[in-house]
């Protein structure tokens, strides 16, 4: 892979290995465009996290380049990669109100008080706390915590958002309302982000791509459409699978994918059981179905326009 100065986020051949010699992360190769959103999907101990500390900083770069915008960043401090991060937890400070959380990062900016405060504004509109400045964060729910914590992150306008997790301490219910809101705040803003997450229907909501990670390696970067097909086909190709689930197929494209790959990404998308999906029309080899703002055809299935299907990937 060349170095492409017009990506906004370019790993080319990029290793992160630990002071006792443990290489958790090798070999990766990953192009995010600007305002993309890519997520990176894999298990516990995937090394999806440690790859986003590299990009922080948090974790030195073993081998490999790391590029921003075609300048090389290996040895550039945190605090000069201009990279927004949010965590599980929100970290945010708790002897500051919501709006001076949200203006702690703009504190040294340059901007007059005046241009601060109409920005933190804009925050909380973006994120949907109007109103919400003077509170106290402790008398905040989750949710709304990791709104403050993202609006804080985007304040200062990040070359690029790094997201760790961040819906993982939340119920399903708000995860799965988070998770669309999430993707209409970053898209809104044409915010570049690389986003880590364990959950597949999370993942498949918030990116535009998704890098399926395994045992510190990325098996395969595709699409939600292209994931699918892959997953599909590593599993054998459409199936019953129960009285309303089917094994999943797609027709959207190739998904470049290692040899012996196919196989972990249909790990990794099966892992947490199946995807429910409506199913929008008949074709002729079978129904195309929704599945996480996804057309894709599942061949065999014969169902009647709006019934809800899952989908078994994998």
């Amino acid at each position: 892979m060349g170095v492409e100065t017009e990506r906004a986020l370019v790993c080319e051949g990029v290793s992160v290995a630990y002071p006792n010699g443990f290489v958790a992360v090798q070999d990766v190769d990953l192009a995010v465009d600007a305002g993309e959103i890519v997520a990176l999907l894999g298990a516990s101990g995937s090394g999806k996290s440690t790859l986003l500390r590299g990009i922080a900083g948090l974790e030195r770069v073993s081998a490999g380049t790391l590029w921003m915008r075609g300048r090389r960043m290996n040895r550039v401090p945190v605090h000069e990669r201009e990279c927004g991060m949010v965590f599980q937890d929100g970290q945010l400070f708790p002897h500051r109100s919501v709006a001076r959380n949200i203006g702690y990062g703009l504190e040294t900016s340059g901007l007059s008080r005046a241009e601060r405060r109409g920005r933190v504004d804009e925050m909380l509109g973006l994120v949907g706390l109007d109103g919400y400045g003077n509170r106290a964060v402790q008398t905040l729910s989750g949710g709304q915590a990791q709104r403050v914590a993202l609006a804080r992150s985007l304040a200062t306008r990040p070359r690029v958002l790094l997201l760790d997790e961040p819906l993982s301490a939340l119920d399903r219910a708000l995860r799965e309302r988070l998770a669309v809101e999430l993707r209409r705040i970053l898209t809104s803003t044409g915010t570049t982000s690389v986003y880590v997450t364990h959950d597949h229907a999370e993942a498949f909501t918030v990116a535009d791509r998704i890098a399926v990670m395994g045992d510190g390696r990325v098996l395969t970067v595709g699409t939600r459409a292209e994931l699918l097909g892959v997953a599909a086909g590593a599993a054998g190709g459409p199936g019953a699978g129960g009285s309303t689930a089917v094994a999943g197929s797609a027709d959207g494209g190739s998904a470049e994918t290692p040899d012996a790959g196919a196989a972990g990404v249909a790990d990794v998308l099966g892992s947490r059981g199946r995807l429910l999906g409506v199913v929008l029309r008949p074709t002729d080899a079978g129904a195309m179905v929704e599945l996480c703002a996804t057309e894709v055809e599942v061949p065999g299935l014969r169902a009647e326009p709006g019934a809800e299907v899952l989908l078994r990937v994998g």
